[in-house]
C-alpha cells in the first residue's frame, strides 16, 4: 500500500490519455448510489450487496448477474434513466479542467463503463469539453476488467495501447489497462490503494500532473505516491 510519502518526480512520453469518468474526470457517486439502490429496491435486492458489486464495470453486466431472471437490455434502460434523471452532487474533480484544457482535442478521450447518453450528460453537465468519440458501455461487446475497452480507446484515437496512458480509480479498470498494455496510473480517490496494485503509479488525483506537447506527442510530469 502507498504511503502519504511522494517518491522520486516521474516523467512519461506517451502518445494519448485514456481517462475513466467516474472517479476520475467527475464524482457522481452519491447519484450512482442512490440510482442503484432505488433499483436494487424495486427488484427485491440487498441494496448493500447491490452497491459491493456494481462499481467499474458495466450496468448491463452487474444487472445481467444480480437478477439473471430479468432481461439485461431492458434492465439497463430503466437504470440509464435513473441515473440520467439524478445529478446531484456531481462535481469535476481536483486538476481535471486545468489539465483537460492544455490536451489536444486528438490525444485524449474517456473510457467509461457507463452508457454513452449517460456519460455524455454527465460530462457537458459538469461544463467539461467532450470528445467527439468516447468508449462506453454501447462501444464494446466486453467491459472492463477485459482489456478491450482500452484496446478501443486506443485504437479510437489511433495509437498502438502501449503508447497510451491510462487514469483509472477501479480494481476492474486497472486490470483493463494493465492487460491492454497501456501504462496505467491509478487514483486514490474512490477506492483502497491495495486494490489499485496492479497500476504502474498511484496519484491522489489529477491536481499537478503537467503535460508538455511536442510533434513527438506528450509528456507527462508528477509525483507519484510511494508504494
Amino acid at each position: 500500500m502507498p504511503s502519504s510519502v511522494s517518491s522520486s518526480p516521474v516523467i512519461i512520453r506517451c502518445q494519448g490519455l485514456l481517462f475513466d469518468m467516474d472517479g476520475i474526470l467527475i464524482s457522481s457517486l452519491g447519484s450512482v448510489e442512490r440510482s442503484w439502490t432505488k433499483w436494487a429496491n424495486m427488484r427485491g435486492l440487498d441494496p448493500v450487496h447491490v452497491l459491493s458489486v456494481i462499481h467499474g464495470r458495466r450496468a448491463i453486466e452487474s444487472a445481467a448477474e444480480l437478477r439473471p431472471d430479468l432481461d439485461a437490455e431492458q434492465e439497463l434502460k430503466l437504470l440509464e434513466e435513473i441515473e440520467v434523471a439524478d445529478g446531484d452532487g456531481i462535481e469535476v474533480l481536483p486538476g481535471v479542467k486545468e489539465l483537460l484544457a492544455k490536451l489536444p482535442a486528438n490525444r485524449w478521450t474517456v473510457v467509461t463503463s457507463a452508457t454513452e447518453k449517460l456519460a455524455r450528460s454527465r460530462l457537458a453537465g459538469q461544463g467539461l469539453p467532450v470528445p467527439e468519440r468516447i468508449i462506453t458501455a454501447d462501444s464494446v461487446p466486453q467491459g472492463k476488467p477485459h482489456p478491450m475497452p482500452y484496446i478501443e480507446g486506443a485504437k479510437l484515437l489511433g495509437f498502438a495501447p502501449e503508447t497510451c496512458v491510462v487514469f483509472e480509480d477501479s480494481a476492474s479498470g486497472v486490470k483493463a489497462g494493465e492487460a491492454a498494455g497501456c501504462t496505467v496510473i491509478g487514483t486514490t480517490f474512490s477506492h483502497d490503494p491495495a486494490d489499485l496494485k496492479a497500476a504502474d503509479y498511484l496519484v491522489t488525483d489529477l491536481t499537478g500532473l503537467q503535460v508538455a506537447i511536442s510533434d513527438a506527442g506528450l509528456e507527462l510530469g508528477f509525483q507519484p505516491l510511494s508504494f
